[in-house]
């Protein structure tokens, strides 16, 4: 399926070799009554498909990753989890056949926003129908079904992926042996959802986002680097903030009256963090995503009990990490989860809350914590 980015003219759109295309044989309805005609679910995979064919890790990015995770000898890019997937790693590709999905929504492989819409020859756009975390988990399974996968050892996820793994969970409770969710949560709380309404009012506010009609080139860029960078406040701590930047300037600047530009460096990572964000999502498509994560609500699965919900889950293993500075999923949120899982009577259940400096995004940069945990606990 052709892509179109709203990115700056002179950007190079992402490159990945080893991504490939599950064409679905079948429209996908989706759950708020919406249909794709033609899915795509962009996939890659590290590892050997074993005889008896249970030797599968799903894993589903946050927001913003492609599925290119780690690194491979047909991509040796280094991918967003490096450390964690290959021969001897935590998540070892000598036991596992491990499977990361592009999350339905996100442009860079599966359908979304800036997919082309089949009917008209062009980019889906605003008219992209809504989507739903449950929709995300659906279209991953589907993936897995063109492998020849009917069950996974485990399904794993941080942040959005950490929710994604809840709601497949649920969806497909005989299908799953152990689940690992990270800074995730069974329903966004009013803060995250705050957050998002703002992020999301700051694209909608860049008078090039039209109304989502905009051309590929010529996106909200100004809109989604601000909410980038509002977004990149909220991954990280304040003690980590001080630690690595301090009170530290930039050599250029001249700090005179009326000179606004960044002055400090922790100015100038923003900018460098929302000029990299800008120059490769789609503006509709963080919208999208944006929205799917505000809506989920894991009871809704159990007659609006997250009890009942969790107690149709069929698990034999559950891990869930959590990170004491996290402001946009606070570890509350994951002791509810593992308490629930516990609840079950049925899962045996490993929990940590780990004291990282860098709050949401300790899953990327603590790996002396996060890598013996997962590692053994899928030994």
């Amino acid at each position: 399926m052709a892509m179109a980015l709203a990115r700056s003219p002179s950007s190079a759109a992402p490159d990945f070799p080893a991504r490939r295309l599950a064409h679905l044989e079948q429209p996908l309805q989706l759950r708020r009554g919406g249909t794709i005609e033609r899915p795509v679910v962009a996939y890659e995979t590290w590892g050997r498909l074993n005889p008896g064919r249970d030797n599968t890790v799903l894993l589903f990015t946050g927001l913003s990753p492609s599925a290119h995770a780690a690194s491979s000898p047909a991509d040796p890019k280094p991918g967003w989890w490096e450390s964690m997937i290959g021969d001897g790693r935590p998540i070892d590709t000598s036991r596992y056949h491990v499977v990361c999905v592009n999350s339905l929504g996100s442009p860079y492989g599966s359908s979304s926003p800036a997919s082309l819409d089949p009917r008209t020859g062009r980019p889906y756009g605003i008219g992209f129908p809504e989507i739903t975390v449950e929709d995300i988990a659906a279209a991953g399974r589907e993936a897995l079904r063109t492998l020849g996968v009917e069950r996974v050892a485990a399904v794993i996820g941080p942040s959005l992926g950490g929710m994604t793994v809840l709601a497949y969970c649920a969806l497909f409770p005989d299908e799953v042996d152990s689940l690992v969710t990270i800074s995730g949560a069974a329903r966004a709380n009013p803060f995250a959802i705050a957050l998002r309404s703002l992020q999301r009012e700051m694209v909608r506010s860049d008078p090039a986002w039209r109304g989502g009609h905009y051309e590929a080139g010529r996106g909200p860029r100004l809109g989604l680097r601000l909410a980038r960078k509002l977004g990149t406040i909220t991954y990280r701590s304040a003690d980590e903030w001080n630690e690595r930047f301090g009170r530290r300037r930039v050599p250029d600047t001249a700090g005179i009256a009326g000179d606004f530009r960044p002055q400090f460096e922790v100015e100038a990572y923003l900018e460098h963090q929302a000029q990299r964000f800008a120059d490769q999502f789609d503006a509709n498509a963080y919208l999208h995503l944006s929205r799917a994560m505000d809506n989920f609500d894991l009871a809704d699965h159990g007659g609006g009990s997250l009890a009942a919900a969790f107690a149709s889950f069929r698990l034999r293993r559950a891990l869930v990490i959590g990170v004491e500075t996290d402001m946009l999923f606070p570890v509350d949120q994951q002791r509810e989860i593992a308490d629930h899982l516990r609840a079950t009577g049925r899962i045996r259940v490993e929990y940590h809350a780990f004291p990282s400096l860098q709050g949401h995004d300790a899953f990327l940069a603590d790996l002396a914590r996060f890598e013996p945990a997962i590692g053994g606990f899928l030994k």
